[in-house]
């Protein structure tokens, strides 16, 4: 067995820092959409492709990624999507018309989709070895999800506000620079296997995923039983069919189906894709209320969000390891998205003429209690559960995953808010209103998360119970 890596965690730093950067571009934007919107001149249906460009790239493409990290290596494409996500950066900010913006986004989406799978591929290289270090690993490299999320909002604002809306994207481009100089000497190299690409399989799935965001952001203007709607959505349907289609029939395809017969794969993900989908609404609803409702500036509302972001950290870092040690896989994920609901229902209680102490706090961090919980078991899993030369699949399938779940539940949640008042900018009781429907969306998202859980995950037996079980064990113990 190799040595590991006297430069693990050194390089574990950029794989953590690579998690980061994605996940906040996903929210870096959002504070400088009224100023992109003005200066390109979107309209108000077409403003939210600043923000679907990226995510439907990001995870259409999340399965290219991860079957070209098993081929090509994961090394090479971490470098490639770097590349990638630096040219779509420059773009974004010199863009001078709605649809050079929209590509720009969209190539950072493909970025992000190489760098995605192939770091989380990196880490498992670098920690495998040693069970209690991979559980430490992932924590870390967990907690800069959130960490990204709530600093985009928070940098978004600052860039914004005190420089100009094009910085929102340039700032990705000497971060990228300076991570193609270090990985080199830091990342474990593989040597490319033989195999082909499966180009139709990955223009399905994304097309038929970006049809269905677009269907969803748009029915409740068009109406949910509207013919457009209904032939949208249909053909979201057909191209997500046809996917599946082109995986049975191919000797090399995008994602060897079978690999979901493997235990605990299919549920983890299952528990991924509905964790992304309670908790991404639940951020961007919060920061609403905060700005719109309760009247924070750019500076303060990102501000707001740090003892949560805190909390999530710690939580990944210091509890859940030693929740996993202590129970297993199955009952952190089961548990953390039961507490995340219960947070949500919290924030749907939420006043209109309410305050950050009463009305936030409190359940934003038994929301991020949750988070913290559920996110590193379902994600050690999902990973884990393959076999080690699929590790860039399970990683892209399990990125993907997150990704679907999180446009689709936004998209779903933005509907259902819009249809409870959260469009009528100005009043503060129809926005809370929309706000708070959304909250209980999200909830119900999050239980029936924990019922999936329940019934599909497989808990392995735990081997001699007075006897410490490495903290990583039941990731990694049994596939």
């Amino acid at each position: 067995m190799p040595q590991p890596s006297t430069k693990r965690w050194t390089a574990l730093g950029f794989i953590a820092l690579a998690q980061f950067m994605v996940i906040m571009d996903t929210s870096i934007i959002g504070v400088a959409l009224p100023q992109i919107q003005s200066d390109l001149g979107f309209s108000q249906e077409n403003l939210s492709w600043v923000f679907n460009a990226y995510v439907v790239a990001f995870g259409g493409l999340l399965l290219l990624g991860g079957r070209l990290s098993d081929l090509l290596g994961a090394k090479r494409l971490f470098l490639a999507g770097w590349a990638v996500l630096a040219v779509g950066s420059l773009v974004a900010g010199l863009a001078d018309a709605v649809w050079v913006e929209i590509l720009g986004r969209a190539v950072q989406g493909l970025g992000a989709a190489f760098i995605a799978p192939a770091a989380l591929t990196l880490l498992m290289m670098l920690f495998m070895h040693d069970p209690k270090e991979l559980t430490k690993a992932l924590a870390l490299y967990g907690a800069a999800a959130p960490a990204g999320g709530t600093a985009g909002v928070f940098l978004g604002g600052v860039i914004t506000e005190w420089v100009s809306w094009p910085w929102v994207f340039y700032i990705n481009i000497p971060i990228a620079l300076a991570v193609l100089a270090a990985t080199p000497g830091l990342m474990p190299g593989a040597q490319a296997k033989r195999g082909s690409v499966d180009i139709p399989g990955a223009i399905a799935v994304t097309a038929g995923l970006a049809l269905a965001v677009f269907a969803i952001v748009r029915a409740p203007e068009e109406g949910w039983g509207s013919t457009t709607t209904i032939l949208v959505l249909a053909g979201a349907v057909a191209l997500l069919v046809a996917f599946l289609a082109i995986q049975s029939g191919r000797r090399a395809p995008l994602v060897r189906l079978g690999i979901f017969g493997t235990p605990n794969l299919g549920g983890a993900n299952l528990a991924q894709l509905l964790l992304g989908a309670a908790w991404i609404p639940m951020w961007f609803f919060l920061n609403l209320y905060l700005q719109q409702v309760l009247g924070f500036g750019a500076f303060k509302g990102g501000a707001a969000l740090l003892p949560m972001t805190v909390a999530i950290m710690v939580l990944m870092i210091l509890v859940a390891p030693r929740v996993i040690n202590r129970f297993g896989f199955k009952p952190p994920i089961v548990a953390g998205l039961l507490v995340l609901a219960a947070g949500l229902i919290g924030l749907s209680l939420a006043r209109p003429d309410g305050n950050f102490a009463a009305d936030v706090l409190p359940a934003s961090l038994i929301a991020a209690t949750g988070m913290a919980l559920a996110f590193i078991p379902s994600l050690g899993t999902a990973i884990s559960s393959a076999r080690p030369e699929e590790g860039g699949l399970a990683s892209g399938i399990v990125n993907t995953s997150y990704q679907v779940g999180s446009a689709l539940g936004l998209a779903a949640m933005t509907a259902l808010a819009t249809s409870q008042g959260a469009g009528q900018l100005g009043s503060p009781q129809a926005l809370t209103d929309g706000f708070s429907a959304a909250f209980l969306g999200a909830a119900g998202i999050a239980v029936a998360g924990a019922l999936l859980a329940l019934v599909t995950l497989r808990q392995p037996p735990q081997a001699a119970p007075p006897t410490p079980v490495e903290p990583a064990q039941a990731l990694v113990g049994a596939r």
